[in-house]
């Protein structure tokens, strides 16, 4: 499949939080120095949402606040794919697996086959909707990236254990919270990483969103469900 390098695409981003009430770690790996995107950065799991991730089955949905936020300011509604591509990027970049045990009815898509072979379903209700983010105009790859907060108690396997991981992210390791503006970060992961810092001890989903708008025209910083434009333009 050829893909258009200057599309917006779709993608899921996962935040994995551990021990967040005591001494919160995240979850984060390297990006290959030869990346197209974001090279050498230290970033979250995640991925552009595929065309199967639609007809994937879930066994639980995300909170219904969470799949109304996902719905504002878009042309469809993507909370299922959206749900669907989260788990399946955790799974291939880190091995971690958010599902319960169960056998699949079919035969799963050739991207499910080593999940489905650990005998999870994939299961969405961990999943919080908390930032979004589109990528500014002008990089070498443009997507629509939400991101997603999960508790790592809700993962269904060994948090230490990341040998079924892909090579796509190198160094895979939880870091304290505190230390990790020390990493070489992007700059909207830096952003996010504020945000879910303030929320590391809300274990509710947030009721609004935050939003880095780009597009051609403008850039702006909203709140899904919120009260509007927040001051201040970005890059």
């Amino acid at each position: 499949m050829t893909i258009d390098k200057t599309a917006i695409r779709n993608a899921a981003t996962v935040i994995v939080l551990r021990d967040r009430l005591k001494d919160p770690h995240v979850l984060m790996g390297q990006r290959g120095a030869n990346a197209a995107f974001m090279p050498n950065k230290f970033v979250f799991p995640g991925g552009a949402v595929d065309a199967e991730d639609a007809d994937i089955p879930l066994v639980s949905q995300m909170p219904e606040v969470c799949r109304q936020r996902l719905r504002e300011d878009t042309t469809q509604d993507l909370s299922h794919a959206l749900s669907v591509a989260a788990i399946r990027e955790l799974w291939e970049e880190t091995g971690l697996i958010l599902g319960q045990q169960g056998r699949w009815d079919n035969t799963p898509p050739a991207d499910w086959s080593s999940f489905a072979a650990t005998g999870h379903l994939p299961a969405a209700h961990p999943l919080q909707f908390v930032f979004r983010a589109i990528t500014p105009p002008g990089r070498p790859r443009r997507f629509d990236a939400r991101f997603f907060l999960i508790d790592a108690g809700e993962i269904a396997t060994d948090l230490d254990d990341f040998d079924a991981a892909c090579d796509e992210l190198s160094h895979l390791q939880w870091i304290p919270l505190p230390k990790v503006r020390e990493f070489d970060l992007p700059f909207i992961t830096e952003v996010v990483l504020a945000e879910v810092a303030a929320r590391a001890h809300d274990l509710r989903p947030p009721s609004n969103v935050p939003y880095f708008k780009n597009n051609e025209e403008e850039n702006l910083f909203l709140r899904l469900k919120g009260k509007g434009p927040m001051t201040g333009h970005f890059r």
